[in-house]
Protein backbone atom coordinates (compact mmCIF):
# COMPACT_ATOMS: atom_id res chain seq x y z
CA UNK A 1 0.00 0.00 0.00
CA UNK A 2 1.32 3.44 -0.92
CA UNK A 3 0.18 6.47 1.04
CA UNK A 4 0.79 10.21 0.92
CA UNK A 5 1.37 12.07 4.19
CA UNK A 6 1.11 15.85 4.05
CA UNK A 7 2.87 17.71 6.84
CA UNK A 8 5.08 14.70 7.45
CA UNK A 9 7.93 16.94 8.62
CA UNK A 10 5.86 18.15 11.56
CA UNK A 11 5.31 16.79 15.07
CA UNK A 12 2.35 14.47 14.54
CA UNK A 13 3.12 13.84 10.88
CA UNK A 14 6.64 12.69 11.72
CA UNK A 15 5.32 10.06 14.13
CA UNK A 16 2.70 9.00 11.61
CA UNK A 17 5.30 8.44 8.89
CA UNK A 18 7.45 6.34 11.21
CA UNK A 19 4.47 4.22 12.25
CA UNK A 20 3.27 3.65 8.68
CA UNK A 21 6.74 2.61 7.53
CA UNK A 22 7.08 0.22 10.47
CA UNK A 23 3.73 -1.29 9.44
CA UNK A 24 4.99 -1.95 5.90
CA UNK A 25 3.40 0.95 4.00
CA UNK A 26 5.25 2.76 1.25
CA UNK A 27 5.19 6.45 2.21
CA UNK A 28 5.63 9.71 0.34
CA UNK A 29 5.89 12.86 2.47
CA UNK A 30 5.03 16.29 1.15
CA UNK A 31 5.88 19.33 3.27
CA UNK A 32 6.81 22.94 2.52
CA UNK A 33 9.17 23.03 5.55
CA UNK A 34 7.71 26.41 6.48
CA UNK A 35 6.80 24.97 9.88
CA UNK A 36 8.26 21.47 9.65
CA UNK A 37 11.83 20.18 9.88
CA UNK A 38 13.37 18.02 7.16
CA UNK A 39 15.39 16.03 9.73
CA UNK A 40 12.10 14.77 11.19
CA UNK A 41 11.24 12.94 7.96
CA UNK A 42 12.13 9.26 8.20
CA UNK A 43 14.84 8.40 5.68
CA UNK A 44 12.85 5.40 4.50
CA UNK A 45 10.15 7.71 3.06
CA UNK A 46 10.23 9.59 -0.22
CA UNK A 47 10.24 13.34 0.46
CA UNK A 48 8.78 16.06 -1.76
CA UNK A 49 9.16 19.70 -0.82
CA UNK A 50 6.08 21.54 -2.07
CA UNK A 51 3.55 24.17 -1.05
CA UNK A 52 0.08 22.62 -1.04
CA UNK A 53 -1.44 25.99 -1.94
CA UNK A 54 0.18 25.51 -5.37
CA UNK A 55 -2.47 23.57 -7.27
CA UNK A 56 -0.14 22.55 -10.10
CA UNK A 57 2.48 21.26 -7.66
CA UNK A 58 -0.13 19.15 -5.89
CA UNK A 59 -1.47 17.79 -9.17
CA UNK A 60 2.04 16.79 -10.28
CA UNK A 61 2.56 14.74 -7.10
CA UNK A 62 -0.50 12.66 -7.91
CA UNK A 63 0.53 12.29 -11.55
CA UNK A 64 3.91 10.94 -10.40
CA UNK A 65 2.44 8.27 -8.06
CA UNK A 66 -0.77 6.37 -7.41
CA UNK A 67 -1.75 6.62 -3.75
CA UNK A 68 -4.06 4.18 -1.98
CA UNK A 69 -4.67 6.74 0.75
CA UNK A 70 -3.87 10.29 1.87
CA UNK A 71 -3.31 11.43 5.45
CA UNK A 72 -3.58 15.22 5.61
CA UNK A 73 -1.76 16.85 8.54
CA UNK A 74 -0.39 20.00 6.90
CA UNK A 75 -1.95 23.13 8.41
CA UNK A 76 -1.29 26.23 10.44
CA UNK A 77 -2.29 25.47 14.04
CA UNK A 78 -1.97 28.59 16.22
CA UNK A 79 -5.32 29.77 17.55
CA UNK A 80 -3.76 33.05 18.66
CA UNK A 81 -2.14 33.76 15.29
CA UNK A 82 -5.38 32.93 13.50
CA UNK A 83 -7.07 35.77 15.40
CA UNK A 84 -4.36 38.14 14.17
CA UNK A 85 -4.24 36.91 10.56
CA UNK A 86 -7.43 34.98 9.67
CA UNK A 87 -6.85 35.13 5.91
CA UNK A 88 -3.60 33.20 6.28
CA UNK A 89 -5.48 30.35 7.97
CA UNK A 90 -8.40 30.17 5.56
CA UNK A 91 -6.15 30.37 2.51
CA UNK A 92 -3.73 27.69 3.71
CA UNK A 93 -5.88 25.29 5.72
CA UNK A 94 -8.89 25.28 3.40
CA UNK A 95 -7.35 25.83 -0.04
CA UNK A 96 -4.61 23.25 0.52
CA UNK A 97 -7.20 20.62 1.42
CA UNK A 98 -9.28 21.46 -1.65
CA UNK A 99 -6.22 21.21 -3.91
CA UNK A 100 -5.45 17.75 -2.51
CA UNK A 101 -9.04 16.58 -2.88
CA UNK A 102 -9.19 17.83 -6.47
CA UNK A 103 -5.96 15.99 -7.27
CA UNK A 104 -7.33 12.85 -5.62
CA UNK A 105 -10.50 13.10 -7.70
CA UNK A 106 -8.48 13.44 -10.91
CA UNK A 107 -6.20 10.52 -9.98
CA UNK A 108 -8.95 8.25 -8.68
CA UNK A 109 -7.58 8.08 -5.12
CA UNK A 110 -10.43 7.28 -2.72
CA UNK A 111 -9.30 7.36 0.93
CA UNK A 112 -8.67 10.60 2.86
CA UNK A 113 -7.82 10.87 6.58
CA UNK A 114 -8.23 14.42 7.85
CA UNK A 115 -6.42 15.89 10.83
CA UNK A 116 -9.04 18.04 12.54
CA UNK A 117 -9.41 19.51 16.00
CA UNK A 118 -11.62 19.75 19.05
CA UNK A 119 -11.51 23.47 18.27
CA UNK A 120 -14.48 22.94 15.94
CA UNK A 121 -16.71 22.63 19.03
CA UNK A 122 -15.82 25.97 20.62
CA UNK A 123 -16.84 26.35 24.25
CA UNK A 124 -18.77 23.16 25.01
CA UNK A 125 -22.21 22.94 26.54
CA UNK A 126 -21.78 19.20 27.22
CA UNK A 127 -18.70 17.51 28.73
CA UNK A 128 -17.42 14.95 27.78
CA UNK A 129 -17.92 16.35 24.27
CA UNK A 130 -19.63 14.01 21.76
CA UNK A 131 -19.07 14.20 18.01
CA UNK A 132 -22.59 15.55 17.42
CA UNK A 133 -22.03 18.50 19.76
CA UNK A 134 -22.85 21.84 18.06
CA UNK A 135 -19.93 23.29 16.10
CA UNK A 136 -19.16 26.84 17.28
CA UNK A 137 -15.44 27.50 16.70
CA UNK A 138 -14.20 30.56 18.56
CA UNK A 139 -11.27 31.37 16.25
CA UNK A 140 -10.38 31.19 12.54
CA UNK A 141 -8.14 28.15 13.10
CA UNK A 142 -11.05 26.06 14.40
CA UNK A 143 -13.33 27.52 11.74
CA UNK A 144 -10.89 26.61 8.95
CA UNK A 145 -10.91 22.98 10.10
CA UNK A 146 -14.70 22.97 10.32
CA UNK A 147 -14.97 24.31 6.77
CA UNK A 148 -12.90 21.39 5.47
CA UNK A 149 -15.10 18.99 7.46
CA UNK A 150 -18.14 20.49 5.70
CA UNK A 151 -16.50 20.16 2.28
CA UNK A 152 -15.61 16.47 2.58
CA UNK A 153 -19.14 15.01 2.20
CA UNK A 154 -19.45 16.72 -1.20
CA UNK A 155 -16.27 15.03 -2.43
CA UNK A 156 -17.66 11.72 -1.24
CA UNK A 157 -20.97 12.31 -3.03
CA UNK A 158 -19.48 13.66 -6.28
CA UNK A 159 -16.19 11.76 -6.58
CA UNK A 160 -16.57 8.80 -4.21
CA UNK A 161 -13.71 9.95 -1.96
CA UNK A 162 -14.31 8.49 1.48
CA UNK A 163 -12.95 10.26 4.51
CA UNK A 164 -12.49 9.84 8.23
CA UNK A 165 -12.14 13.03 10.24
CA UNK A 166 -10.16 12.74 13.47
CA UNK A 167 -10.74 15.56 15.94
CA UNK A 168 -7.70 15.78 18.19
CA UNK A 169 -7.89 17.07 21.68
CA UNK A 170 -4.32 17.68 22.96
CA UNK A 171 -1.51 15.71 21.34
CA UNK A 172 1.46 15.35 23.67
CA UNK A 173 4.48 13.23 24.54
CA UNK A 174 7.38 11.80 22.59
CA UNK A 175 8.88 8.50 21.46
CA UNK A 176 9.47 6.09 24.35
CA UNK A 177 13.22 6.20 23.68
CA UNK A 178 13.29 9.98 23.27
CA UNK A 179 14.33 9.75 19.61
CA UNK A 180 11.45 11.86 18.26
CA UNK A 181 9.35 14.49 19.94
CA UNK A 182 7.48 17.75 19.85
CA UNK A 183 9.03 20.84 18.32
CA UNK A 184 7.37 23.88 16.83
CA UNK A 185 8.96 27.07 15.58
CA UNK A 186 6.55 29.00 17.79
CA UNK A 187 5.67 26.74 20.72
CA UNK A 188 2.23 27.30 22.26
CA UNK A 189 1.61 23.95 23.99
CA UNK A 190 1.79 23.74 27.76
CA UNK A 191 3.95 20.63 28.31
CA UNK A 192 6.95 21.70 26.18
CA UNK A 193 6.62 25.22 27.56
CA UNK A 194 6.68 24.05 31.18
CA UNK A 195 9.73 21.88 30.41
CA UNK A 196 11.36 24.82 28.67
CA UNK A 197 10.80 26.98 31.77
CA UNK A 198 12.61 24.34 33.84
CA UNK A 199 15.54 24.00 31.46
CA UNK A 200 15.99 27.75 31.04
CA UNK A 201 15.32 28.44 34.74
CA UNK A 202 12.47 30.79 33.89
CA UNK A 203 9.10 31.44 35.49
CA UNK A 204 6.10 29.77 33.90
CA UNK A 205 3.07 31.96 33.09
CA UNK A 206 -0.18 30.32 34.26
CA UNK A 207 -3.31 31.82 32.76
CA UNK A 208 -6.32 31.49 35.05
CA UNK A 209 -6.55 29.91 38.50
CA UNK A 210 -10.23 30.60 39.21
CA UNK A 211 -11.97 28.12 36.91
CA UNK A 212 -14.70 25.86 38.25
CA UNK A 213 -12.36 22.88 38.43
CA UNK A 214 -10.82 20.90 41.28
CA UNK A 215 -7.74 23.12 41.54
CA UNK A 216 -8.98 26.20 39.71
CA UNK A 217 -6.92 25.66 36.54
CA UNK A 218 -8.03 24.56 33.05
CA UNK A 219 -8.58 20.85 32.42
CA UNK A 220 -7.69 19.29 29.08
CA UNK A 221 -7.79 15.80 27.54
CA UNK A 222 -4.24 14.76 26.54
CA UNK A 223 -3.56 12.01 24.00
CA UNK A 224 -0.05 10.60 23.59
CA UNK A 225 1.24 11.05 20.06
CA UNK A 226 1.89 7.29 19.78
CA UNK A 227 -1.77 6.62 20.57
CA UNK A 228 -2.76 9.28 18.06
CA UNK A 229 -0.73 7.49 15.38
CA UNK A 230 -2.48 4.24 16.29
CA UNK A 231 -5.87 5.93 15.82
CA UNK A 232 -4.84 7.00 12.32
CA UNK A 233 -3.74 3.49 11.36
CA UNK A 234 -7.07 2.08 12.52
CA UNK A 235 -8.94 4.80 10.63
CA UNK A 236 -6.96 4.18 7.44
CA UNK A 237 -7.52 0.42 7.61
CA UNK A 238 -11.24 0.96 8.16
CA UNK A 239 -11.54 3.43 5.31
CA UNK A 240 -9.69 1.22 2.83
CA UNK A 241 -12.11 -1.62 3.56
CA UNK A 242 -15.14 0.62 3.17
CA UNK A 243 -14.23 3.90 1.53
CA UNK A 244 -17.74 5.13 0.76
CA UNK A 245 -18.06 6.74 4.20
CA UNK A 246 -17.55 10.11 5.84
CA UNK A 247 -17.06 9.56 9.57
CA UNK A 248 -16.10 11.80 12.47
CA UNK A 249 -14.22 10.69 15.58
CA UNK A 250 -12.85 12.39 18.66
CA UNK A 251 -9.35 11.22 19.55
CA UNK A 252 -8.66 11.56 23.25
CA UNK A 253 -8.91 9.49 26.41
CA UNK A 254 -12.11 10.70 28.02
CA UNK A 255 -10.09 11.91 31.02
CA UNK A 256 -8.66 15.31 31.76
CA UNK A 257 -5.62 16.74 33.52
CA UNK A 258 -5.43 20.26 34.88
CA UNK A 259 -2.69 22.78 34.15
CA UNK A 260 -1.57 22.44 37.76
CA UNK A 261 -1.35 18.66 37.41
CA UNK A 262 0.85 19.16 34.33
CA UNK A 263 3.16 21.48 36.28
CA UNK A 264 3.27 19.05 39.22
CA UNK A 265 4.11 16.15 36.87
CA UNK A 266 6.99 18.06 35.27
CA UNK A 267 8.30 18.93 38.73
CA UNK A 268 8.17 15.26 39.72
CA UNK A 269 9.89 14.00 36.56
CA UNK A 270 12.53 16.74 36.47
CA UNK A 271 13.18 16.99 40.20
CA UNK A 272 13.06 20.77 39.80
CA UNK A 273 10.77 23.34 41.42
CA UNK A 274 8.85 25.48 38.94
CA UNK A 275 8.17 29.11 39.77
CA UNK A 276 4.66 29.95 38.53
CA UNK A 277 3.59 33.45 37.58
CA UNK A 278 -0.20 33.81 37.75
CA UNK A 279 -2.08 35.78 35.11
CA UNK A 280 -5.75 36.42 34.35
CA UNK A 281 -7.65 34.00 32.14
CA UNK A 282 -7.11 34.28 28.42
CA UNK A 283 -10.29 35.33 26.57
CA UNK A 284 -12.25 32.36 25.22
CA UNK A 285 -10.48 29.63 27.22
CA UNK A 286 -12.96 27.00 28.39
CA UNK A 287 -12.60 25.49 31.86
CA UNK A 288 -12.90 21.84 30.84
CA UNK A 289 -12.37 20.22 27.42
CA UNK A 290 -12.63 16.43 27.56
CA UNK A 291 -13.60 14.07 24.75
CA UNK A 292 -16.38 11.55 24.61
CA UNK A 293 -14.44 8.70 22.98
CA UNK A 294 -17.10 6.00 22.88
CA UNK A 295 -17.48 6.19 19.08
CA UNK A 296 -13.82 5.54 18.21
CA UNK A 297 -13.65 2.78 20.82
CA UNK A 298 -16.76 1.07 19.49
CA UNK A 299 -16.23 1.55 15.75
CA UNK A 300 -12.44 1.29 15.41
CA UNK A 301 -11.63 -0.68 18.58
CA UNK A 302 -9.27 2.08 19.67
CA UNK A 303 -7.78 2.11 23.16
CA UNK A 304 -5.14 4.58 24.33
CA UNK A 305 -2.09 2.75 25.71
CA UNK A 306 0.43 5.49 26.46
CA UNK A 307 -1.73 8.43 27.52
CA UNK A 308 -1.30 8.33 31.28
CA UNK A 309 0.20 11.58 32.54
CA UNK A 310 3.48 10.03 33.72
CA UNK A 311 4.23 8.48 30.33
CA UNK A 312 3.30 11.65 28.47
CA UNK A 313 5.48 13.90 30.62
CA UNK A 314 8.40 11.49 31.07
CA UNK A 315 8.72 10.85 27.32
CA UNK A 316 8.48 14.59 26.61
CA UNK A 317 11.18 15.25 29.22
CA UNK A 318 13.40 12.57 27.66
CA UNK A 319 13.04 14.21 24.25
CA UNK A 320 13.70 17.77 25.45
CA UNK A 321 16.74 16.74 27.49
CA UNK A 322 18.26 14.42 24.88
CA UNK A 323 21.98 14.73 24.20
Amino acid sequence: MKVLVTGGAGYIGGFMVRRLLDDGYSVTVVDSLEEGFEQVVDKRAEFVKADLRDKEAVSSIFKHDKFDGVLHFAAYISMRESMENPGKYFQNNVQSAVNILDAMAEAGSKSFIFSSTAGVYGNPTTVPIPEDHPKNPTNPYGHSKHLVEQILPWYQEIYGIGSIILRYFNAAGAALDGSLGEQHRNETHIIPNVIRAVLLKQTFPLYGSDYDTQDGTCVRDYIHVLDLAEAHVLALESLMKKNNQVSFYNVGTGNGFSNKQIIDAVEKISGKKIVVESHERRPGDAGVLVANVSAIKNDLNFTAKFSDLETIVSTAWKWHTRK
